[in-house]
């Protein structure tokens, strides 16, 4: 199992930005497809957007389409979440996950490799 690192994370007001970020510990990510979840208290943890190695990117629920943006820079080995417009229902730990292969996926058990979570808190 490998290990990835999430930072970025933090307290924010609706209608506020933050852009989070995740790295690999030992191993490079540019041939594995990168995705992140969100899990807030007491629900399951839910596929948010996802990037293959070639940058082609899935955004999965309707609430985040056009305020979530996935990125990867292969060159700084780490991939991006931006996240605009933040809104109070967007609170949760974000987790990035990797996986060897081309194919994207919003199914956490379709991942083997995760890191430690970022907490992400919007409120006034």
């Amino acid at each position: 199992q490998l290990q990835l690192v999430e930072s970025g994370g933090g307290l924010v007001q609706p209608g506020g930005s933050l852009r989070l970020s995740c790295a690999p510990s030992g191993f490079t990510l540019r041939n594995y497809v990168i995705a992140w979840f969100r899990q807030a208290p007491g629900k399951e943890r839910e596929g948010v957007s996802c990037i293959n190695p070639s940058s082609g990117s899935v955004t999965y629920p309707e609430s985040v389409k056009g305020r979530f943006t996935v990125s990867r820079d292969n060159a700084k080995n780490t991939a991006y979440l931006q996240m605009n417009s933040l809104k109070p229902e967007d609170t949760a730990v974000y987790y990035c996950a990797a996986r060897q292969t081309y194919a994207c996926s919003g199914v956490a058990n379709d991942y083997a490799n995760w890191g430690q979570g970022t907490q992400v808190t919007v409120s006034s």
